[in-house]
């Protein structure tokens, strides 16, 4: 069995350490602890590799935040992956940091990646590892909040954290979602 596991984030190194990054942020955990690097390649960075009997392929897009949908279609046409073997990895304002909690199914939530991969896709019917990264902003500071840098006393916490959210990826592919749901959801 074929997994698509999608990190979302915004390429480039103004982005690189910021909240709406933890979907790179978590993709990069995993590649390096399964010992495997990306390469660039349409659409994004891919890495490959092999868990137990199944082949997962990890997505950094390249398309921006608000154009995630291109990619997933590609990469989803291009290694025929079914639509309940993609997992899309998004940070969530709704959430408090560190939290992970995953879904089946769901809106957008006002999340633009989210929303292009629904337009593109034809369904909001996917999976997602939501990551919350908070909501400790003043009215009308949305936007410097996701786009700034986590603080310095936030990271150890961030650490262990994404070490979770790894654990949960391995998880939904190798014992499913309702499983990785029940085991997951309230750590």
């Amino acid at each position: 069995m074929k997994y698509l596991i999608v990190g979302l984030g915004n390429i480039g190194p103004e982005y690189r350490d910021t909240r709406h990054n933890i979907g790179f942020m978590i993709l990069d955990a995993f590649a390096e602890a399964s010992n495997i690097t990306f390469t660039t390649q349409r659409y994004g960075d891919v890495a490959e590799m092999r868990l137990k009997n199944k082949q997962l392929v990890l997505l950094k897009p390249s398309t921006y935040m608000n154009l995630s949908g291109n990619a997933v279609r590609y990469w989803m046409d291009k290694e025929k992956i079914e639509l309940e073997n993609l997992l899309i990895v998004v940070d969530d304002l709704a959430l408090p940091l560190g939290a992970v909690r995953l879904k089946g199914k769901g809106s957008d939530a006002g999340h633009n990646g989210l929303k292009s991969i629904a337009a593109m896709i034809g369904t909001q019917a996917y999976s997602r590892l939501r990551f919350g990264i908070g909501n400790d902003f003043p009215k009308g500071g949305q936007v410097d909040f996701v786009l700034g840098e986590f603080p310095d006393e936030d990271k150890p916490l961030l650490k262990e954290r994404i070490a979770l959210a790894v654990d949960a990826i391995k998880s939904f592919c190798l014992a499913g979602l309702d499983i990785t749901m029940n085991q997951y959801n309230n750590k």
